[in-house]
């Protein structure tokens, strides 16, 4: 397989998604809409439609749930190897918008097939052919098993010379912040590239962002990017601090934007472009996805980051 077709590889839980179409809390509204969602996937989608081959590996349940994540994922271009658990069923979540400034997630998922990841599930030799593999903080605290899941398979990535790429993407619903910050440090240091926002850097490093990135820098990642929504980003690469800015628009739906701000970043970096470059088209690619709901349905092509820029979008500059 030549570099340009070698795929991304990602791995971890997509969920069902019922979403809230209109303004109001749960307790009122009459009707959801039906979806699905899960970071690893929302990035794969991202990346997907920037061109970028991806394959995403999983667990769901033997159910219709299960079988819409592997059908909405292949029919965005994603190659899926998804083991079908027949004793364990698809996670749910909800998402309302209570006000039009607030959105609330609800997440169903103890014991849910896709908590049940294990090693086995990412058969030899694929991530071992991969461009890049991504993984994310939500993954290893969902079990055991999955922890081991992403820990095998980022060794495995460093056996094979394949860059690792990992968002921090703390969940304080899935684990106490003294129990997942170890964890989240030890892939963190194994990792070629880590995103997180501020929060996230300081929670595995006691330190604040910045002084966090450095001693990643330090402990071997070659680049670390500190996400800060609508005040942009800043990459921590070599001995250089690249900034740039974020976007000014009026967001609809907030969820899923760190994720299209990832698959912007690796989009540019797996094409050898300048990190000023992939934050610029992470930062892009972030505020196109706050501009429709969904988790990954904004995400955008590369048509429409050329839409965007055409309309006169800039970045604010502070």
């Amino acid at each position: 397989m030549s570099a340009a077709t070698r795929p991304v590889v990602t791995l971890g839980e997509t969920m069902a998604l019922l979403r809230a179409p209109e303004i109001g809390s749960l307790r009122h509204i009459g009707s959801l809409a039906v979806g699905i969602g899960g970071a690893e996937s929302n990035v794969a989608i991202a990346l997907r439609r920037l061109g970028v081959p991806v394959a995403w590996f999983g667990r769901v349940g033997d159910d219709p749930l299960g079988e819409r994540v592997v059908r909405e994922l292949r029919a965005e271009g994603i190659e899926v190897a998804a083991r079908i658990d027949p004793d364990a069923p698809t996670g749910l979540m909800l998402k309302e918008r209570p006000t039009a400034a607030t959105t609330a997630v609800h997440y169903y998922r103890a014991g849910s097939a896709g908590s049940r990841l294990a090693p086995g599930d990412v058969p030899e030799g694929r991530v071992e052919d991969a461009a890049l593999l991504h993984v994310t903080g939500i993954t290893p605290l969902l079990s055991p098993t999955a922890a081991d899941a992403v820990r095998d398979a980022v060794a495995r990535a460093r056996t094979a010379g394949v860059p690792v790429s990992f968002d921090i993407n703390y969940r304080s619903a899935l684990a106490a912040s003294v129990v997942a910050a170890p964890l989240l440090r030890e892939i963190a240091e194994s990792a070629d590239i880590v995103f997180g926002g501020t929060s996230e850097l300081e929670l595995i490093s006691g330190t604040d962002a910045d002084t966090a990135a450095v001693a990643l820098r330090a402990a071997g990642v070659a680049e670390v990017v500190i996400k800060r929504g609508a005040d942009g980003a800043t990459a921590h690469v070599g001995s250089e601090i690249v900034e740039a800015p974020g976007f000014a628009i009026d967001p609809l739906d907030t969820v899923g934007a760190g994720d299209a701000f990832v698959a912007g970043y690796l989009s540019v970096r797996l094409a050898a472009g300048s990190v000023a470059e992939a934050l610029h088209r992470g930062n892009t690619c972030g505020a196109i996805a706050c501009l429709g709901p969904g988790d990954w349905e904004a995400a955008p092509t590369l048509a429409d980051l050329a839409r965007f820029h055409a309309v006169g979008a800039d970045p604010v500059q502070r």
